[in-house]
């Protein structure tokens, strides 16, 4: 045989194990680099869009509809710039510092400032091994909950606080805060997620962080003029009407797009954000008629968000009847705070971001894990008791409230300091609508 015809015959068969060994080679390179399945990424997609239809329209609607006519605009402007200023801030620096790569317990690291590294095929991991998301799915998503939570905590302090003043205030508090915090309870190495700290999709993150920096921020802006002597009813319980509508459909992309994706984690937080939410809106009627008042339209909203924030800690763990009663639980306990403590203490929280955010968040946050138990219906495990869990539930909430505290009195001091962070007399007096933006909302 001539060396040519060996050699034929030895790349022959070289080239036939090379081609044998390819679908091993495939099935490595497929376990290394998992590619995002297209429904998650769908999902997750819609899930963020829902997530902004929470803020414009719905909060804005929703608040804008319960100050007096004067100060609608300002509300809807409000709540818009600051959302929009809190996705510029979380591209540029607000991911890196809550999601990005190192770091420790409580900041990460800077590695992806300006989103540095992140690419079209790059991947976040979600809850099940082996299985991503695009990376910049994951951006999106979570932007939409930091603009969201600087903007809810707006409704303490409306119609009357500078816009100057707002904006300054969400840089400090969106970067001493929220990120802070979102890190220590979302991140991987955060210190809440390490203790075991259930929170689905932002008990603590969001509505506790957003309800006790509302109050820490009314108490040191001061009372509007007026209150509590004079009346100062919704202008518009249409519009918050409206807006409580579009929050509810919005929060299906907060609660169930939590789980990041499209599965059966995301069906129990689904069927939760209906039967909490509902349970809870007609609680609230109950408590007001029960308390020698008719049931209400605003008391039925109210309700409703009450509701919705219980169950966004427990979406994706609890069973559907323990949401059910974790809803109407938080619902009466929201009222009374409302109703009876905050005219009681005299503190001036013009739209009840703390009575309902706060408390509600707290609420959901430590009944969390008493529905998480198995025995209850929720879907744990039971490695870890009621009574473990609650003591880490209570932590978490202690420990938020603290952060948020004293974040809130650092970025309130430094927007007067720059800004003097109450409008006028004759401002306030007037409205904000034509004292800070030349508006109105509506033709005289």
């Amino acid at each position: 045989m001539s060396f040519s015809k060996k050699f034929c015959g030895v790349a022959g068969a070289g080239a036939l194990s090379l081609f044998a060994a390819l679908p091993a080679w495939a099935q490595d390179a497929a376990a290394a680099a998992p590619t995002p399945d297209k429904g998650d990424t769908a999902w997750m997609m819609v899930s963020t869009v829902l997530v902004l239809a929470m803020i414009l329209p719905g909060l804005a609607l929703f608040y804008g509809g319960l100050v007096r006519t004067k100060n609608m605009l300002s509300v809807m402007t409000q709540i818009g710039a600051v959302a929009a200023f809190a996705m510029l801030i979380w591209v540029i620096y607000g991911y890196t510092m809550a999601f990005g790569d190192g770091g420790n317990a409580v900041i990460s690291g800077f590695g992806k400032l300006f989103l540095a590294g992140v690419t079209p095929d790059s991947t976040a991991a979600t809850f099940t091994d082996g299985v991503v998301i695009p990376e910049y799915v994951f951006i999106c998503f979570q932007m939409t909950f930091a603009a969201i939570t600087v903007a809810l905590v707006l409704g303490s302090v409306v119609e009357r606080m500078k816009f100057s003043a707002v904006m300054v205030f969400a840089l400090i508090w969106l970067t001493i805060v929220y990120f802070p915090v979102a890190h220590m309870v979302w991140a991987g190495n955060g210190y809440f997620f390490g203790l075991g700290a259930l929170d689905f999709a932002g008990g603590t993150v969001v509505h506790i962080n957003a309800g006790v920096s509302a109050l820490v921020a009314c108490l040191i802006l001061g009372k509007r003029i007026g209150f509590p002597k004079e009346p100062m009813p919704p202008h518009s319980m249409t519009l918050t009407g409206v807006g409580t509508g579009l929050l509810w459909v919005g929060w299906f992309g907060f609660n169930a797009g939590s789980a990041l994706e499209a599965n059966g984690s995301a069906a129990l937080a689904m069927i939760n954000t209906f039967v909490a939410t509902a349970s809870a809106g007609l609680f609230w009627m109950l408590a007001e008629r029960l308390n020698g008042h008719k049931g209400s339209a605003l008391g039925f909203c109210s309700g409703i968000i009450a509701g919705l924030v219980a169950v966004t800690p427990a979406a994706g763990n609890a069973g559907p009847f323990g949401a059910i009663v974790l809803g109407a639980v938080a619902s009466i306990i929201c009222f009374y705070a409302v109703t009876v403590l905050k005219p009681k203490l005299g503190y001036d929280d013009s739209l009840d971001a703390f009575g309902i955010h706060g408390v509600g968040g707290i609420i959901g946050a430590i009944g969390t894990g008493i529905v998480y138990a198995p025995s209850l219906g929720g879907p744990g495990d039971g490695s870890v008791g009621i009574g473990a869990q609650l003591v880490i539930q209570i932590e978490a909430v202690l420990a938020t409230a603290i952060w948020a505290s004293i974040g809130t009195v650092i970025a309130i001091f430094v927007a007067k300091a720059v800004t003097g962070l109450r409008v006028s007399q004759e401002v306030e007096y007037e409205g904000l609508d034509l004292g800070e933006h030349g508006e109105r909302a509506y033709n005289p």
